[in-house]
């Protein structure tokens, strides 16, 4: 299985945007199960973000799926300030600049679908 190298953040406020299906809640399960299903670690996950973080969910599906995702999400207490849904399929790339203190501003977290959600950070008071 593949580790997650640990990510250090300032304490600055983060932006976090998160794919739904396969990396929240199991791939696909709203089609072939008929309902949405919490995959390991989110909860836990989410309840460590700070307040003041913001929360931009990604999805493929369409639009007219969006109100039964929110009912889901607010039964499971996952937080989120927007969802975006109608987003291809293909390869999500963000681009941010850096700093002129040399503090990053962008990372990318690829993992296993249907697995885990476990993205080991820090916030580090120095940055």
């Amino acid at each position: 299985m593949m580790t997650q190298e640990q990510i250090k953040l300032s304490k600055l406020t983060h932006i976090w945007i998160i794919d739904v299906d396969g990396t929240i809640v199991k791939h696909n399960g709203y089609k072939i199960d008929g309902y949405d299903t919490l995959l390991e670690g989110v909860k836990e996950f989410f309840e460590q973000l700070p307040q003041s973080d913001k929360v931009i969910l990604l999805t493929a599906r369409e639009g007219m799926y969006l109100e039964n995702l929110k009912v889901f999400l607010k039964e499971n207490k996952i937080r989120y300030d927007n969802i975006l849904t109608d987003m291809p399929m293909g390869e999500r790339i963000l681009i941010n600049d850096i700093k002129p203190s040399g503090l990053q501003t962008a990372y990318a977290v690829n993992k296993i679908r249907d697995k885990k959600l476990d993205v080991p950070y820090e916030i580090n008071e120095e940055l």
